[in-house]
């Protein structure tokens, strides 16, 4: 079999257009980060799907082999709190639109992912990146004792890089959760909190809780395609924070 024809794609880190060159020859792997199953999917959603649809059909064509994974969060506040308006159980309405945005992809002819991960599926890989985190100097638990565990963000000199930004120039954080050390600290591991389904929460070293968004995916990417693979994409709304928080973590 020849060797697979040349693709440029564009780097949006390096804000260019660069030649592709897999990691190992003949091969891509892709990580996309998929729908957060809170509500009925929607035309953004189903764009971003069709765009690694169309990447992976075009690197198969070219000779490559590819492995395509794509994600489902099915923990996250917006479930728990979706879930608690519609006085249904979390799990079920997680369960409920995910199968809807099964539904959805199909309709328009858009191919299953080699790997779909559930992040309820990955506690454990989480929790060992955050231990490592934690080892390293890049993440400390709140200081007010509770279960929650951030990163800190001032401890990766490079912080920003994907967006161009400067922590020192960056308006407030994500959230104003007590126990931080600093505003634009991002939450690994959250606490439990009273009125929360005990069915969403896990132990952890830290105390009971559940993952931060972001190190989920870092978790499902590595343990499924390694630490280092060819391509992460998603919307480009995940540029800052998800994706600028995934590098750093």
């Amino acid at each position: 079999m020849s060797a697979p024809s040349t693709l440029s794609l564009y780097d949006s880190k390096r804000q260019q257009k660069l030649e592709f060159t897999p990691i190992v020859a003949g091969q891509v792997g892709i990580y996309v980060c998929g729908p957060t199953v809170q509500s009925e999917p929607h035309a953004g959603h189903l764009r971003s799907a069709l765009v690694y649809d169309i990447f992976q059909n075009w690197m198969t064509a070219l000779g490559y082999t590819v492995k395509l994974v794509r994600n489902v969060t099915d923990i996250d506040d917006k479930i728990l709190d979706n879930a608690a308006a519609q006085g249904i159980d979390w799990k079920m309405l997680a369960s409920n639109m995910h199968r809807a945005f099964d539904s959805a992809y199909s309709k328009i002819g858009i191919a299953a992912p080699a790997v779909e991960p559930l992040a309820t599926q990955h506690i454990e890989g989480m929790q060992a990146i955050i231990a490592s985190l934690i080892e390293r100097g890049h993440a400390y638990q709140a200081t007010d004792g509770s279960a929650n565990v951030y990163f800190a963000s001032a401890s990766w000199p490079s912080y920003g890089e994907l967006t161009n930004q400067k922590l020192a120039d960056m308006e407030g954080g994500e959230d104003a959760a007590p126990g931080k050390k600093a505003a634009h600290d991002f939450a690994l591991w959250k606490a439990h909190k009273p009125g929360e389904p005990e069915s969403a929460a896990w132990p952890s070293p830290w105390g009971l809780g559940r993952p931060g968004w972001h190190i989920e995916c870092s978790a499902m990417s590595c343990e499924l395609l390694g630490e280092h693979f060819d391509i992460h994409g998603g919307g480009q709304d995940l540029q800052f924070p998800h994706h600028e928080n995934e590098i750093a973590q």
